[in-house]
């Protein structure tokens, strides 16, 4: 004999919650405040309150209570530390809250917005601007002409393609070769960290611009 629901049965963490008498009420926006500051403060990471997903397994008691009982015998001083830690850092917010006006709230949106979503999505220009820089040259982007040629822009009169390094691939696969005088291959993690890999000729005179290279601290 078996018996199935009709409809899954599932218990979420605030239904064990409830069922333990644990039901944890918190003014609106707390919670997610307190976890930030624990977040800054590491005020929960093991070398505070030990490592307590294989604490739990390691308890012989199988219920809340007995639990909680046995963990506190072993680390006695552990939520007051944590507690201690997580106040200090809300101590800090507290402090730069107050110096929070609009001005820097709109600044922040305007850097979200605006400027990490083209840091995100845009590449060709920090790095054209950056040899540019390195190389004393002048730079621009592209014409959309130049661009369907292949061309992603200049420095000085050296014409430059931008690539990523899974281009490589991409191109020996799709028989597609860059345009320009050099290529510049790159790569970018999440945080969009930018890395330049590689500088490859294409042309007499892009062999100029690689000299140009080798003469530089990069």
């Amino acid at each position: 004999m078996k018996w199935e629901p009709d409809e899954p049965v599932r218990l979420t963490p605030e239904n064990v919650r409830r069922m333990l008498g644990k039901e944890l009420q918190l003014p609106k926006y707390t919670s997610p405040i307190i976890n930030l500051a624990n977040r800054f403060a590491q005020a929960t990471r093991p070398k505070v309150v030990g490592k307590v997903s294989e604490l739990v397994k390691e308890c012989p008691y199988k219920d809340f209570e007995g639990w909680k009982h046995w963990y506190l015998e072993k680390y006695p001083e552990a939520i007051e530390d944590a507690t201690d830690k997580i106040m200090k850092m809300i101590d800090s917010f507290k402090e730069v809250l107050d110096n929070i006006d609009r001005d820097t709230v709109r600044k922040w949106v305007e850097d979200l917005v605006l400027v990490k979503t083209f840091i995100g999505l845009n590449v060709q220009e920090p790095i054209l601007s950056f040899l540019a820089s390195k190389t004393k040259l002048t730079y621009r982007l592209s014409t959309p002409e130049e661009e369907s040629a292949g061309i992603d822009g200049f420095i000085g009169d050296f014409a430059v393609s931008v690539k990523p390094v899974t281009y490589r691939e991409k191109e020996r696969l799709a028989g597609e070769l860059p345009r320009g005088d050099v290529v510049i291959y790159y790569e970018k993690d999440r945080e969009n960290n930018i890395t330049i890999s590689e500088v490859e000729a294409l042309t007499e005179k892009g062999k100029k611009f690689i000299k140009l290279l080798e003469t530089l601290e990069l």
